[in-house]
């Protein structure tokens, strides 16, 4: 069995971060949530991943993933020259996938558990597609499938009234009849093949498509509210491990203080990680906070946020917080007078001032 990764779109929604850097490499808990599907699928026995990437962020891709082999697997880069739907993908991948059934994962996605049991399940039983449900508060933003008696009856593209609330996990399991179906549909009004599209045609083709309503979290990290909220999910399972030097410092709870990182003075409260090289001096780092490689934070206060690699926070009267701070950015309070705001901002950015 393979696996096949989507990391070709575009991030719009976690613009300015995107700007300069691939959605799927955007770090939760200090590491990419990229790195999360692969090694999901790394711990189910796949050996041989494919990852489709887009002509702008697929250097990076490539450059931070390597060949595979930190993770245990071999890995072909497979290049998507316009984000035309997840059933073209499919069949853009097609070469690399032959005739082998497969697991198709979103790289933005995260989910609890992995997939392990599930890849068990479905070479056992066989059927021609899995598909992942999870109930969700706004069906309409997602693809949503209809069941009758346990099997799947109906599927929809962000349906504008939804016939239910059970929303597709970011995360399939496909024979190779997939590319027959991909091949047999239609674009939709957006103009992309949709893989809701595809499995609807084996469903209309009364192929066997089963589903699993996924009982822990799932989440899609498009946006800066999904980002934090993994975030957290995810701290919330890491155990303590203070391999950096303290001074004067206290560290509560479930932390992880990388090597090379240095706290002064100042105090982490977990769950939260502090990565290697970074430096804490009259501090404070609050509950579900993920500080990247080389961050420095000076008589500030930081609290559910991730700060990426080399970022600071310097001489702030009020707290950080629920923030995501791109790599290289500066955050401090300008010693000249009279006192002002001095700004330099990507676009899309959203900054409060209380």
């Amino acid at each position: 069995m393979k696996g096949l990764i989507l990391s070709g779109g575009r991030g719009t929604r976690l613009r300015p971060i995107t700007f300069t850097s691939a959605k799927q490499l955007v770090p939760v808990a200090n590491r990419p949530v990229l790195f999360y599907g692969i090694q999901a699928m790394a711990d189910a026995g796949i050996e041989e991943i494919g990852i489709i990437i887009a002509p702008e962020t697929g250097d990076e891709i490539r450059e931070t993933t390597g060949d595979g082999s930190q993770f245990g697997v071999r890995i072909t880069y497979i290049v998507q020259d316009e984000p035309a739907g997840l059933a073209h993908a499919v069949l853009t991948a097609e070469p690399f996938l032959g005739t082998d059934p497969f697991v198709m994962y979103l790289g933005d996605n995260l989910l609890q558990g992995g997939i392990t049991e599930l890849v068990r399940d479905f070479k056992a039983n066989t059927p021609d597609a899995l598909i992942l449900l999870t109930p969700v508060p706004d069906p309409e933003h997602y693809g949503v499938a209809e069941l009758h008696d346990g099997r799947v009856t109906r599927l929809q593209e962000k349906p504008p009234e939804p016939k239910t609330d059970l929303a597709l996990v970011g995360v399939y399991m496909f024979t190779a009849e997939i590319h027959d179906a991909a091949r047999a549909i239609a674009p939709s009004p957006r103009g992309e093949l949709e893989i809701t599209d595809a499995i609807q045609w084996l469903v209309d083709q009364d192929r066997r498509v089963e589903p699993h309503v996924v009982l822990g979290w799932w989440k899609d990290t498009g946006r800066l509210e999904d980002m934090l909220e993994a975030n957290r999910l995810v701290l919330d399972t890491i155990e303590r491990r203070v391999d950096g030097d303290l001074t004067d410092s206290t560290v509560d709870g479930r932390v992880i203080v990388e090597e090379g990182a240095t706290l002064t003075r100042s105090t982490v409260r977990g769950p939260a990680i502090i990565g290697a090289g970074a430096r804490l001096v009259d501090a404070y780092v609050g509950p579900y906070s993920a500080i990247g490689a080389g961050c420095v934070i000076e008589r500030a206060e930081v609290e559910h946020s991730i700060l990426l690699e080399n970022s600071s926070v310097r001489d702030l009267d009020a707290r950080v917080e629920s923030s995501l701070l791109g790599r290289d950015v500066t955050i401090g309070r300008s010693l000249g007078q009279p006192r002002a705001y001095r700004f330099l901002v990507g676009d899309s950015s959203d900054i409060g001032i209380a």
